[in-house]
C-alpha cells in the first residue's frame, strides 16, 4: 500500500499532537504520595510531627530582621516577632536586604518598615503577612 507524503504528515501531525496532549495531561497536577514503605504507616499528623525551625529568634536583631529564603523575619522590638512574604508587592521582585529597619527591595527602590508597611514606593501596599510562631527560641512557620 502506498501513503502519499501529505498522508503521511497529516499521521505524523496527529500522532505528535495525540503525544503532546497525553504528556500535558499531567502537568500542573502534584506528584503521587509515594507508597509507605514495608513497616511504616503514614499518617496526616505526620507533617505536623516534623515541624522544621525556620530561624532562632537570636538571629533576628531587635529593631531588624532578616531573610530566609522566602520569608522576611523581623522583631521591631524585643520579642515581638514578625513574619512577611519576601516578595516585593509592587513588581514581583525578592527583597534583598533588610538595614537597620528598612527591608529594601532591589528592583525599583521600594522600601518597606519593619511591620510590613510601606515605607517608600513605588509598591503602594504592605508586604504580605505570614504566620509565625515561637516556641521557644526557635521560630517556625504556623
Amino acid at each position: 500500500m502506498f501513503i502519499s507524503r501529505r498522508q503521511a504528515l497529516v499521521n505524523t501531525g496527529i500522532s505528535l499532537a495525540a503525544t503532546t496532549i497525553a504528556g500535558c495531561a499531567t502537568y500542573g497536577k502534584p506528584p503521587a504520595a509515594p507508597a509507605a514503605t514495608p513497616g511504616t504507616a503514614a499518617t496526616p499528623n505526620d507533617a505536623a510531627v516534623t515541624v522544621k525551625a525556620i530561624a532562632s529568634t537570636a538571629d533576628i536583631p531587635v529593631g531588624s530582621g532578616v531573610i530566609v529564603d522566602d520569608l522576611v523575619i523581623t522583631q521591631p522590638t524585643k520579642g515581638r516577632f514578625n513574619g512577611f512574604s519576601a516578595i516585593c508587592t509592587h513588581a514581583g521582585c525578592t527583597v534583598a536586604e533588610v538595614v537597620g529597619a528598612s527591608i529594601n527591595c532591589p528592583c525599583h527602590g521600594s522600601s518597606f518598615n519593619l511591620d510590613g508597611s510601606v515605607a517608600n514606593g513605588p509598591a503602594n501596599r504592605p508586604l504580605d503577612a505570614k504566620d509565625i510562631v515561637v516556641q521557644g527560641d526557635s521560630i517556625e512557620l504556623a
